[in-house]
C-alpha cells in the first residue's frame, strides 16, 4: 500500500490533496487511535493507497509511516521552494551533514529508487505547459520515516503552489505509484539490485536524471557537492556513516560518481562497494548483472574497454560462454576499411567484445554463446571487405579477397605518359592515347589477400 502524507502547514500540499480526492473514489473513515494532527482523525483510502493529514510540515515529522498500516512506501505531497521557475520535482530525504531543516544530522531516510523512476516519468507525462520536471539531491528531513519514502513537489513559488493544473499533475503522478514497489528486485546469484547511489554534482542532478530516463538503472540517494563539503573529512566517522547509509538505504552496491574524486572512490571501495562511471552504467543497460560481473572478471572491465553486444542486451547471459580471439590480419583490414562498421559487426554478433582507444576501436577478444557463433562473426566482417575488394569468398579456414590493382609499369610499357591518363586508368576508365583505345583491364593486375582463420 502507498501512504500519502499531506501537511496542513503547506498550502501546496493541501492543494495536491484536494486534487487527489477529486481524481478517484475514496472511502472515508475516522481513526481515533491517533490525534487528528498526527495522521489520525479523518483518513481517506482508495485501491492501493491511503492518505492522512498532519499539522506539521513534512520535514518536521518523525516516523509518519507509523500512522499507516505497514505501507510499502510513503510519498510526501509537498511544495518546492527555489529560484527555478515552474518546476515539478522529486527527491529522497535525509541530511548529509548538519540537520538545518528537520531530521537528524548525518542520517538518511530509506529511499525508494524504483518508485522514484515511475514518478519522474509520470510527472513528465502530466506536467502542464511551461513546467520543467527534474530531480534533486538528498536533502532535509525527515531522516526517520519508518518506510521507504520520497517527496513529490510543486515548485517553485506562490503562483505555482496555487496552480490547480500543477497540483493536479502531481496528484496524478502520485496515484500512478499505486501497485509500484519501492525497490527493484535483486538479480542473479549476487542479489544485486539495478539501483545506484549518486555522488557529486549540484543540488539539481542532470547527470543522474539522464541515467534514470535513458537506462534501466534507478537512483536512490544523491550526495551532492555541497553535502560532501559539509561532511568534510571523508575518513571521519561521519563520512563513513553517511556513505554506508547511502548504500544501505538505497538498496545499492554501486555508486555513480560524477567527476574525478579519488577520495570518494577510495572510501566506497573500502566500504566494500563499487564506484562506477556513466559509461559503465550505460554499457550494462539491459545486460544481466551476473553476466556483467563474470565477463568483467574473465575478459576485462568496461573501464578497460569491454563492450556488450546486442545479444547480451536481448537476454543472452549463458552460464557457459566461449572467449575467442579474432583473426588479427582480418580485423586490422576491416578496421582500416571502416572502423565503425567493424564495430557494428561485433556488436550485433557477440555477447561482448574488447576495444581500445576509449572504446572506439574493436580489438577482441569476443565473448560468444557457442563455438558456432565464431562463424557468424567472420561472416559479419566479410561485407566490410567487399566494400574495398572486387571479390571476397570464404573457405573453411581462410577468407580470400581479390581486387584489380593498377600497374603503372604496364601502362608505361604501352606508352601512356604519366598524368591524367594514368589517373583515369587507375580509376577503371578507358583512355585513348595516340589514337589507340586502351581499356583499364590491360594495365591492372589481380591482387589476392588471404586472411587465415583459426581452427
Amino acid at each position: 500500500m502507498l501512504g500519502i502524507v499531506v501537511s496542513r502547514a503547506d498550502s501546496a500540499s493541501v492543494h495536491i490533496g484536494e486534487h487527489l480526492l477529486e481524481l478517484t473514489d475514496w472511502e472515508v473513515f475516522e481513526d481515533e487511535s491517533r490525534p487528528d494532527g498526527e495522521g489520525g482523525g479523518t483518513v481517506y483510502e482508495t485501491a492501493g493507497a491511503q492518505m492522512r493529514e498532519f499539522d506539521a510540515l513534512h520535514l518536521e515529522l518523525d516516523r509518519p509511516a507509523d500512522a499507516f498500516c505497514d505501507p510499502d512506501f510513503v510519498v510526501f505531497a509537498s511544495r518546492h521552494s527555489g529560484e527555478t521557475g515552474p518546476l515539478l520535482t522529486a527527491h529522497h530525504t535525509g541530511n548529509v551533514g548538519p540537520a538545518d531543516h528537520g531530521g537528524r544530522a548525518n542520517e538518511l531516510a530509506e529511499a525508494c529508487p524504483n518508485a522514484f523512476v515511475t514518478v519522474l516519468d509520470a510527472l513528465e507525462v502530466y506536467a502542464p505547459a511551461g513546467y520543467d520536471v527534474g530531480m534533486e539531491c538528498t536533502h532535509h528531513g525527515p531522516s526517520d520515516v519508518g518506510a521507504p519514502s520520497m517527496f513529490v513537489e510543486v515548485g517553485s513559488d506562490e503562483p505555482q503552489w496555487a496552480d490547480p493544473e500543477a497540483a493536479r499533475a502531481v496528484a496524478r503522478a502520485i496515484l500512478d505509484l499505486r501497485e509500484v514497489v519501492p525497490h527493484r528486485p535483486p538479480e542473479g546469484n549476487h542479489h544485486i539490485r539495478r539501483q545506484l547511489v549518486g555522488i557529486g554534482g549540484g543540488h539539481y542532478a542532470p547527470r543522474f536524471e539522464r541515467v534514470v530516463r535513458e537506462t534501466d538503472w534507478a537512483v536512490g540517494h544523491i550526495l551532492a557537492d555541497w553535502g560532501l563539503d559539509a561532511l568534510g573529512d571523508l575518513d571521519s566517522t561521519a563520512g563513513e556513516t553517511v556513505f554506508e547509509q547511502a548504500f544501505d538505504k538505497s538498496g545499492a552496491t554501486c555508486a555513480l560518481v560524477d567527476g574525478d574524486r579519488p577520495a570518494v572512490r577510495t572510501l566506497i571501495e573500502r566500504l566494500g562497494y563499487r564506484a562506477v562511471g556513466e559509461r559503465w552504467v550505460r554499457e550494462t543497460d539491459g545486460v544481466a548483472l551476473d553476466f556483467v560481473d563474470r565477463v568483467e572478471s574473465d575478459v576485462m572491465t568496461v573501464g578497460e574497454g569491454l563492450r556488450f553486444g546486442i545479444p547480451a542486451r536481448e537476454g543472452g547471459s549463458p552460464e557457459q560462454y566461449r572467449i575467442r580471439d579474432l583473426p588479427k590480419e582480418l580485423l586490422e583490414e576491416t578496421r582500416a576499411i571502416d572502423r565503425e562498421t567493424t564495430y557494428e559487426a561485433l556488436e550485433t554478433t557477440t555477447l561482448a567484445f574488447g576495444t581500445d582507444q576509449g572504446g572506439t576501436r574493436p580489438t577482441g577478444p569476443v565473448v560468444l554463446e557457442s563455438e558456432s557463433d565464431h562463424d557468424a562473426v567472420i561472416d559479419a566482417l566479410v561485407p566490410v571487405l567487399e566494400t574495398r575488394y572486387d571479390r571476397v569468398h570464404r573457405e573453411k579456414d581462410v577468407v580470400v579477397a581479390r581486387q584489380q590493382v593498377f600497374n603503372p609499369e604496364k601502362a608505361s610499357t604501352l606508352g601512356i605518359p604519366e598524368g591524367p591518363a594514368f589517373g583515369r586508368l587507375a580509376a577503371g576508365e578507358t583512355v585513348e592515347v595516340d589514337g589507340e583505345t586502351i581499356p583499364p583491364e590491360v594495365v591492372h593486375d589481380e591482387q589476392t589477400r588471404r586472411f587465415e582463420l583459426p581452427p
